[in-house]
């Protein structure tokens, strides 16, 4: 079992930065790959970015490369999304998850922990 909490959404303006934290309590964080998705009103959960157990490898959803950068600190059970020049189109809640399969993916579906969400809102 592994428990996720995010923290760190809030409202900002459109070209601004924010940076949400994911804690994890539970097995051993660093045999778990890492992500977050994100979901806005009426719309399917997405993916957002994932990260390889050494932080080594990361992956980023078109819409965000650039702008987002996905980390983790092993030694502090902790997983980060610093989100720059923040968009409107980027307002959803964003979860945090985590899997143990060997490869990384980007679907939703192979991911066994969530978190609970946090809002994130950007105004134009």
């Amino acid at each position: 079992q592994v428990n996720l909490v995010e923290s760190g959404g809030g409202l900002v303006q459109a070209g601004e930065s924010l940076r949400l934290s994911c804690a994890a309590s539970g097995r051993p964080f660093s045999f778990y790959y890492m992500g977050w998705f994100r979901q806005a009103p009426g719309k399917e959960r997405d993916f957002v970015a994932a990260i390889s157990y050494s932080g080594g490898t990361t992956n980023y959803a078109d819409s965000v490369k650039g702008r987002f950068t996905i980390s983790r600190d092993n030694a502090k059970n902790m997983v980060y999304l610093q989100m720059n020049s923040l968009k409107p189109e980027d307002t959803a809640v964003y979860y945090c998850a985590s899997h143990t399969r060997v490869t990384m993916t980007t679907n939703p579906n192979l991911y066994d922990y969530w978190g609970q969400g946090t809002q994130v809102t950007v105004s134009s």
